[in-house]
């Protein structure tokens, strides 16, 4: 069992908090902080929310969606959960797992329906009470797949108390006594403020989790680097792609100890040529470049890396190095990502700068009603085209379908990468 390194956040009035006491406020910054526990190599984001009534939770609701949608780890949450049907939403808010606080009563007798419905792989279970917990021990390793201890408790109260992994609250401890604390069998995960206060940390202490043979996500590398065919130099030379877009950012070289400082960090590391000496990306600007995965060429000579990019790339504030243009022949673009996210740019453009006589401008003038209606339309004649043996015409349907998508999509304010995260995570 690989042992997880969770970030917890709190939900309370619709702002987002790192801290149980609700002090630490990053609403304001959200979004940096969710990519930030993603490139650190955090494993999953545990969300604790409160919310009276149901105007409030469905406030709470669109906010766990928005994160979910937004962070590129798992996200688990608690809940309110009052019936079925708020399961249900939290499922469909994209949540990894559902947490069922277990001291409720309501939620043990609904725990196997939920179980069955939605997948054991979408429960999981809180709990403070060891008494409690036994009671319904057999249920719980049935229809969950993991406990999440609400309160900080020694692990061995928990040792033999159940075959789920558990999930602890660590307070601020000693890296040795982490690291002892992970040994414990019984141990799955820990949150709480020993993770959130050292997020940036994680991957350097996974580092030492693998050197003591502590089963961890962490990047390890297929092969040394004394396998790697070194140039001339004795350095290898690295290209930078973007993880998301496929972007080409730029070029770089490594020398052993760039190599392993990247495995290490989960931040790239570069060899530099003209200052002789081994040096972080962002280590001065602050564009940092996060790993997502490396790979070699057939000939072990160059490797690939996949990063997150934090800023621009490029020293001259160009977001990739490649930019100056030597020669070129007109085109189609045919990455079909790049081709959605390009019509989909004009189409938002219409809506803002509308143009006469164009026929997009004419739905958004005319509503919602109207492209939905041109949708249902298009619909349609897709189906109609699939009993035409010609494939022709069916390609023209989807063509003129996702058009009309992409305009409701413009009207509701959902872009791609929504829609392709969704996917991702299903």
């Amino acid at each position: 069992m690989k042992k997880k390194f969770i970030v917890s956040i709190y939900i309370q009035k619709n702002r987002v908090y790192m801290d149980a006491e609700c002090k630490n406020d990053i609403t304001d910054c959200l979004y940096e902080k969710l990519r930030l526990f993603g490139d650190a190599n955090a494993d999953e984001v545990i969300a604790f929310t409160e919310a009276e009534g149901d105007a409030e939770k469905e406030e709470v609701l669109a906010l766990l969606k928005e994160i979910s949608n937004n962070c590129e780890i798992p996200v688990m949450a608690t809940f309110p959960i009052e019936r079925v049907e708020d399961v249900k939403k939290l499922v469909y808010a994209n949540c990894k797992k559902v947490i069922l606080n277990l001291s409720k009563t309501s939620n043990w007798e609904m725990l196997e329906e939920v179980s069955k419905r939605f997948g054991a792989d979408k429960i999981a279970v809180s709990i403070d009470d060891c008494s409690l917990f036994n009671i319904y021990r057999q249920q719980a390793e049935k229809y969950a797949t993991e406990f999440v201890a609400l309160k900080p408790m020694k692990p061995q109260e928990y040792d033999g108390l159940s075959i789920l992994p558990g999930i602890f609250p660590v307070a601020d401890v000693m890296l040795e006594k982490l690291l002892e604390l992970f040994g414990t069998e019984c141990v799955g995960g820990i949150y709480g403020n020993v993770m959130n206060s050292n997020v940036e940390q994680i991957n350097s202490i996974k580092a030492l989790c693998v050197e003591r043979g502590i089963e961890v996500n962490a990047l390890i590398p297929a092969f040394k680097w004394e396998e790697l065919k070194l140039n001339s130099d004795g350095l290898v030379p690295v290209i930078a792609q973007d993880y998301k877009t496929g972007e080409v950012l730029m070029m770089a070289y490594m020398n052993k100890e760039a190599y392993e400082n990247t495995l290490k960090t989960g931040k790239m590391n570069y060899y530099s040529r003209s200052r002789q000496s081994q040096w972080e990306k962002g280590e001065t600007s602050g564009h940092f470049q996060y790993v997502k995965s490396l790979y070699a060429d057939c000939d072990n000579d160059t490797i690939l890396a996949k990063i997150s990019q934090i800023g621009p790339a490029c020293h001259t504030g160009s977001q990739s190095c490649f930019f100056i243009e030597i020669a070129s022949k007109p085109y189609a673009e045919k990455n079909p990502l790049k081709v959605f996210e390009d019509v989909y740019g004009v189409i938002a453009d219409r809506k803002v700068n509308p143009k006469e006589g164009s026929y997009t401008n004419y739905l958004f003038d005319k509503g919602i009603d109207k492209i939905l209606k041109k949708l249902g339309e298009e619909a349609t004649e897709i189906v109609i085209a699939a009993k035409n043996p010609e494939a022709g015409e069916i390609k023209y349907e989807i063509s003129d379908f996702l058009y009309h998508m992409m305009v409701l999509m413009v009207e509701k304010d959902i872009t791609w990468e929504e829609i392709t995260s969704e996917l991702a995570q299903r």
